[in-house]
């Protein structure tokens, strides 16, 4: 028997004996809601180590809650406590309570290493159990409508994760290094020093994966974190904290917050936190890098590439095995990901030998929303998509490939998109052709939208300056086994996640790599040692001068 804060967890025989978390009537008994049901209730703040209901905009009651509504129908999902400028005191107070030195280091309370550590063991057995494993699934498809299979990924790279912090592997983050002095006595130590109080922004579209990560990265390394989480999604995050609540992780750790982004902003003017990741929009992201005085890491948007090289595969498997990949880099989850595949680069050869675009556009065309694999567009409407879509129509050789209607038959609500998916081709050297052209072409549209485009081998370099005229550069794909070709591509292009080789894809980021942007010195990654250390850690050197001490004083110099 595993005991947890007072509550006792049976070992079950399913999968190998996984913890069960349920009470006696089969509900988890840490879980605040049922994702079956139209109405999710409440959700709450955290500060101050507790639960609480803090007064909002207007008076406490329900006047201080935001109604968010079901993506799927219009009707109101869940109620969520939004914090309004007059309660932001006690954030403040919380935050300031944490020294600069962290909550703990490698040198203060270094048994806190091992409580986390424990933690990532107790919370990746719980998420292996079937029942809370879909807890999170459903919970996911609720409030960010995507394909089972979308969701479940999510869910099981948090997972991951967690298996892979287990045991000592908290403590290992924080591993230093020891040089030799000039003479007995003296050494040097350079060691991973936390920040102290931290902030964290996370959006909508991975509720549970990237606040998960980047909130237990800043937990490990000893740094006191304020999490706000889009408001639209936060019932997952709510529900999350709940069992690392119940895994043993002190709910004192950290504040979450559910506010505006405008309460948000005053909230981090106020509290001046160490260090701030957000992961969202570019337009904010510099403003608040501006604001806060560049104490900040980013993870914005992207506007990612995929460049199709000269080498099109002999097997007819093998294109219909990377057009379905580009179907999917471009139009999972609606192309609501921060690495969806924007535009993609497509080599003559490929037009020429292959049927490549329709075995794309047949693909595409298989997606329902009764499955999900398209869905709601959940930060631009119906009206901003369509004149995007007609604003590139307009651009000179611009040609629709497939898509460019709404979809029909459908409750989503107006505040939201819903359209098919859609590929438009634009001519390289249109999009060259000026700023205001390739400004449009690389809008990034957070939907189901792509660019298409053809070089030949004496356009090559087009692509290399399209590549390099774009803001964002997070990630890319360089389809293609031609070694000098894609030697030339990396050398010079700096996206910070880049997969290179005939599967390379855009999408699908695992736990097991670096997942963020390059060419920033602000650049955020995310799940592993390296990210970890990178956004939540600065480096601290110490250097001990023990003695003997010399018996002569020195000299003036």
């Amino acid at each position: 028997m595993l005991r947890l804060g007072g509550r006792v967890l049976g070992l079950s025989s399913s999968r190998g004996g996984v913890a069960r978390m349920f009470s006696s009537s089969g509900v988890l008994s840490w879980a605040g809601c049922d994702p079956s049901k139209q109405e999710l209730g409440k959700v709450l703040n955290v500060v101050g180590g507790e639960w609480v209901e803090v007064t909002g905009h207007a008076s406490a009651g329900d006047e201080a809650y935001v109604e968010v509504v079901d993506p799927m129908n219009g009707q109101v999902m869940a109620k969520v406590n939004e914090v309004g400028s007059e309660s932001l005191h006690r954030y403040v107070s919380c935050l300031d309570a944490c020294p600069k030195s962290g909550l703990h280091n490698p040198l203060k309370r270094p048994e806190r290493y091992l409580l986390y550590g424990n933690v990532c063991s107790r919370v990746a057995e719980a998420l292996n159990n079937p029942e809370v494993e879909a807890y999170f699934t459903d919970l996911i498809i609720r409030v960010a409508p995507k394909s089972r299979a979308q969701a479940l990924g999510e869910v099981q790279v948090t997972r991951k994760f967690f298996e892979n912090f287990c045991g000592d592997n908290v403590r290992f983050l924080c591993k230093s290094f020891v040089a030799p002095g000039d003479y007995a006595g003296q050494r040097t130590e350079g060691m991973r020093w936390p920040f102290g109080k931290v902030a964290l922004i996370t959006p909508f579209n991975f509720p549970l994966e990237i606040p998960a990560l980047q909130l237990m990265g800043a937990l490990f390394m000893g740094n006191k974190p304020v999490l706000k989480v889009d408001t639209k999604v936060s019932v997952v995050m709510a529900e999350f904290l709940k069992l690392l609540n119940h895994c043993g992780m002190p709910l004192g750790d950290l504040c979450f917050i559910n506010c505006d982004g405008e309460t948000m902003h005053e909230l981090l003017m106020r509290s001046d936190p160490r260090n701030t990741l957000f992961t969202g929009s570019s337009r904010v992201a510099e403003l608040l890098a501006k604001d806060l005085n560049g104490k900040i890491k980013l993870e914005d948007a992207g506007f990612d590439w995929k460049i199709l090289g000269p080498d099109v595969p002999q097997k007819w498997e093998d294109i219909k095995y990377i057009a379905a990949k580009a179907d999917q880099d471009a139009f999972a989850f609606s192309g609501q990901k921060c690495s969806a595949q924007s535009i993609l680069f497509m080599h003559e050869n490929w037009e020429e030998n292959t049927e490549f675009l329709e075995l794309i556009k047949e693909r595409a065309s298989k997606r329902k929303l009764a499955d999900l694999t398209i869905g709601p567009v959940l930060s631009v409407n119906n009206e901003q998509i369509g004149q995007h879509i007609k604003d590139v129509l307009a651009l000179d050789g611009a040609q629709l490939l497939f898509g460019g209607k709404p979809l029909e038959g459908h409750d989503i609500p107006g505040c939201y998109g819903a359209y098919e998916p859609t590929a438009i081709h634009v001519p390289i050297k249109t999009m060259l052709r000026n700023e205001a052209s390739f400004e449009l072409v690389t809008k990034e549209i957070f939907g189901p939208f792509q660019i298409v485009t053809e070089y030949s081998d004496s356009e090559l370099d087009l692509v290399l300056e399209a590549c390099e005229r774009m803001n964002a550069h997070l990630t890319a794909a360089l389809v293609s086994n031609d070694v000098l070709f894609r030697q030339k591509v990396l050398a010079n292009t700096v996206n910070g996640t880049t997969y290179a080789g005939l599967r390379a894809r855009t999408t699908g980021a695992p736990q097991n790599h670096w997942f963020g942007p390059a060419g920033d010195p602000r650049a955020a990654g995310i799940g592993t040692i390296e990210a970890i250390q990178a956004v939540w850690s600065c480096h601290r050197e110490i250097i001990y001068d023990e003695g003997p001490i010399p018996k002569e004083v020195p000299p003036l110099s």
